[in-house]
């Protein structure tokens, strides 16, 4: 059972196509975008999440349960294999990352892995069916009496 997502945030973000192209030109904005859909994906789930990105902090981005993490003058990578290295029990992480240093070095230290293109997927799946629900939601008792013909 997994309690805690360590997730390689720009290498996410190279395999969703909408956020790469919005990357190039508004890198802040990309960010932003992949914690909104984080937040959403994670929602309902009673896990922790750490995301982290390559540099340093721009302007605070509202992340909900996302803990934000920062790389500052080092690469992502070495945090996150810092963070498996800090954790108490690694079997209860989920590291997503493509990238193979990442994804060996969670596998060394028994973390379920996830590769990025596959985790880009699950959270494509989420936004759908969230998207459907929310127009669901807006739909009252009465339209849909109307719609059916029923009194």
């Amino acid at each position: 059972m997994v309690k805690k997502y360590i997730i390689d945030g720009n290498n996410l973000i190279g395999k969703i196509p909408e956020l790469w192209n919005l990357q190039n030109k508004d890198k802040q904005a990309a960010r932003i975008k992949l914690v909104a859909l984080l937040n959403g994906y994670f929602r309902a789930k009673n896990v922790r999440v750490s995301l982290h990105f390559d540099g340093f902090a721009a302007e605070a981005i509202p992340s909900g349960k996302i803990k934000i993490k920062y790389s500052d003058n080092q690469i992502a990578d070495i945090k996150i294999k810092e963070e498996i290295d800090l954790s108490r029990n690694p079997k209860l992480l989920a590291v997503v990352s493509s990238d193979n240093s990442v994804y060996d070095y969670a596998r060394v230290n028994s973390c379920t892995r996830i590769k990025s293109e596959e985790f880009a997927k699950q959270l494509k799946q989420k936004n759908k069916s969230n998207s459907k629900e929310e127009i669901t939601k807006t739909i009252s008792n009465d339209e849909i009496k109307k719609l059916f013909g029923v009194d």
